[in-house]
């Protein structure tokens, strides 16, 4: 799998999906818990930026890891936040030699590669939360399928926590992969 290529098939999609939420649409709560649609968009808004200058620079400084996770990254412009952010986020990962790159995000060192294999993971799964709070649908299936495989080998017990990744819920083998990648992620269906 070319990981930038699918970077930018997750950025393609999860632009349309953010471009189709609007207005009051940016009210409605997720499947993430405590979360309206403005705070997802602002969740993956912020982690683009962070995951960009942790490619560019190789890591982010203290102050700004806390405004990329919990500050405004919006502004009066959703649309337009995001799209600055993922367009500095592919930037960053189109670089030459980045994946090599050691870089340092809040949970850790790691190769750049593997910090893009779980913005892929992260993104596509935020993009099918969105898609669902707005009655949307991902248009892009073998995406999903991709960040569930990700998904699968990065995402261990370790990691299953209230707020970070619940429990895996249980969903037929046969279920839309939508369903299956929001069941794996511990969204209750």
């Amino acid at each position: 799998m070319d990981s930038v290529a699918m970077l930018q098939r997750v950025v393609d999609e999860t632009t349309r999906l953010v471009d189709g939420t609007t207005g009051e649409l940016l009210d409605r709560p997720t499947p993430c818990e405590g979360w309206t649609a403005r705070d997802l968009v602002n969740h993956i808004t912020g982690g683009a930026t962070m995951f960009a200058m942790s490619a560019e620079q190789g890591s982010v400084p203290d102050e700004l890891v806390a405004q990329f996770m919990g500050g405004d990254n919006l502004g009066g412009d959703p649309q337009g936040a995001w799209k600055t952010a993922a367009a500095r986020a592919m930037a960053a990962f189109e670089q030459p030699g980045v994946l090599e790159k050691l870089v340092t995000l809040p949970f850790g060192e790691m190769p750049a590669g593997v910090a893009l294999s779980i913005a892929i993971f992260d993104v596509a799964t935020h993009a099918t939360d969105l898609a669902r709070a707005t009655g949307q649908t991902v248009g892009d299936t073998g995406m999903l399928e991709v960040a569930l495989e990700i998904g699968q080998q990065m995402i261990g017990p370790e990691l299953r926590a209230p707020g970070v990744f619940d429990e895996a819920q249980p969903v037929a083998t046969d279920a839309p992969i939508a369903d299956r990648l929001l069941a794996f992620a511990g969204r209750r269906l």
